[in-house]
């Protein structure tokens, strides 16, 4: 089997703990008509760090803040090619009521709050996987998780 592709995920927060998700085109190669997180392949060269700020400004114009933690670290085949996915929890710089998205690849967003994370079952529907609703579910227990030692600290 060939080398396994690297790939970047963006769980972009907002300041009320939500994660934003765009879904993909129906006519996508992978996952058409699924929520999806920022993200893609890392190309030749560059660091995950690099991929991660790249595939933010590409897909919705914003710029990366800062990585709060990597949540998930997994491998994942589609289309007879292997990935390996590293996905981080980031704060962003730019308008998040306004993402610049890529149209030909995502028609829409939203941002999910914890209890709203039902909303990525229609991917399971759609593509027999549960791997961005873990994700983002990952995300969210780390966010619960980082809130709750911020409080008792203070």
């Amino acid at each position: 089997m060939n080398e396994p592709r690297r790939v970047v995920g963006a769980l972009i927060r907002d300041p009320y703990d939500r994660i934003f998700v765009q879904r993909r085109s129906a006519d996508r190669r992978l996952f058409p008509g699924c929520w999806d997180v920022v993200g893609g392949a890392v190309e030749h060269g560059e660091s995950l760090v690099d991929a991660l700020r790249r595939e933010i400004a590409e897909e919705t114009g914003w710029r990366l803040r800062r990585i709060l933690a990597r949540v998930a670290h997994e491998e994942w085949t589609a289309g007879g090619q292997r990935h390996i996915e590293s996905d981080y929890v980031v704060e962003v710089d730019g308008d998040l009521s306004s993402p610049e998205l890529e149209h030909d690849k995502h028609t829409e967003f939203t941002w999910i709050a914890a209890e709203d994370i039902s909303l990525l079952d229609e991917n399971t529907l759609r593509s027999g996987s549960t791997f961005i609703q873990d994700v983002v579910t990952a995300g969210h227990v780390w966010l619960a998780d980082a809130s709750g030692k911020s409080r008792r600290i203070s």
